[in-house]
């Protein structure tokens, strides 16, 4: 059984990729043709192991994600089987993949809850999956400008990130990065939510990832009671896992307004209805993505063999 690593993964699949399986991935899981395992966390002695999977047969292929959280650091691996006679296929280093599949994601929404003409981009949180949105952001975008908020970035990082994304980045506080921000990307490790919501643009569009517990919170409640529309990965465990929502003032979140990646991109429910709504999609990360992501590697790096 082949192990593929992270630099593997790098070589063999671009964001473009990454965008494609999971669009065909999330329209399956939207016409019930594929089907994913809730997040398990066990926990002992401040070591916590976590597991979550999915089937997806259009695509052959089964498998989990285990990983392990010691001291605020993980450690990825993906085992993926075929679900055509259930062999195992590989196993794989799930860094790259994690952090592709994360910012592609956001992208596939964006393209239903963003405006196409959306210009600037609020970053909280430049580690390595505010970088990722960055850029595949830049890439679908015409983005005049990036402001970054990161009390913790290093020095440097506005230059690197401008060379890579091919537009100007600046650092600068949250009440300046959100302040007529198209697109607001939170990826950060705050427990407690970044900026105001009153702050928030009206047509703006929320891509908030950086939490999958239930006691943190990047927005508030008045950036989530201003939202006309609510996307998650799958209302089963985002309503479990995402603080943002689990923490909302009593009867705050309709469920009218809370719709599923699936159903936006099979249609099934409208996406954006106007330039002014503000527009929400709160990420808690599924094995969906995780195992849909090792399947295209893994085909990819057959056919290249």
């Amino acid at each position: 059984m082949q192990h593929i690593t992270d630099a593997m993964i790098d070589a063999a699949v671009s964001p473009a990729d990454a965008q494609r399986v999971l669009l065909d991935a999330f329209r399956s899981f939207g016409q019930h043709r594929a089907a994913m395992q809730e997040r398990i966390r066990t926990e002992a002695d401040g070591v916590k192991l976590s597991t979550l999977g999915a089937v997806i047969p259009e695509l052959g292929v089964a498998g989990a994600k285990v990983y392990t959280t010691i001291q605020g650091q993980f450690t990825f691996v993906i085992v993926l089987f075929s679900s055509e006679d259930g062999r195992a296929l590989a196993t794989f280093d799930a860094g790259a993949i994690t952090r592709l599949r994360t910012a592609a994601c956001s992208l596939i929404a964006a393209r239903h809850l963003a405006r196409p003409q959306s210009r600037r981009l609020a970053l909280f949180g430049a580690g390595v999956q505010g970088k990722a949105h960055a850029l595949q952001m830049a890439q679908a975008y015409a983005l005049d400008e990036i402001r970054v908020c990161d009390p913790y970035a290093p020095a440097g990082l506005a230059e690197e990130l401008g060379r890579q994304c091919q537009t100007e980045v600046r650092l600068c506080g949250a009440d300046e990065a959100v302040d007529g921000a198209d697109i607001v990307v939170t990826a950060s490790r705050s427990t407690t939510p970044l900026f105001g919501g009153d702050q928030l643009a009206p047509g703006c569009f929320v891509a908030a990832i950086g939490s999958s517990l239930p006691h943190t919170r990047e927005l508030d409640d008045r950036a989530l009671g201003r939202a006309a529309l609510i996307a998650v990965e799958w209302r089963t465990q985002t309503l479990r896992e995402a603080g943002d929502l689990v923490l909302a003032a009593p009867g705050l979140i309709d469920p009218a307004r809370v719709v599923e990646l699936g159903d936006l991109v099979t249609g099934a429910v409208p996406g954006r209805q106007n330039d002014r709504d503000i527009t929400l999609y709160k990420s808690v990360g599924v094995g969906l993505e995780d195992v849909a992501l090792a399947g295209l590697a893994w085909q990819t790096l057959q056919a290249q063999a």
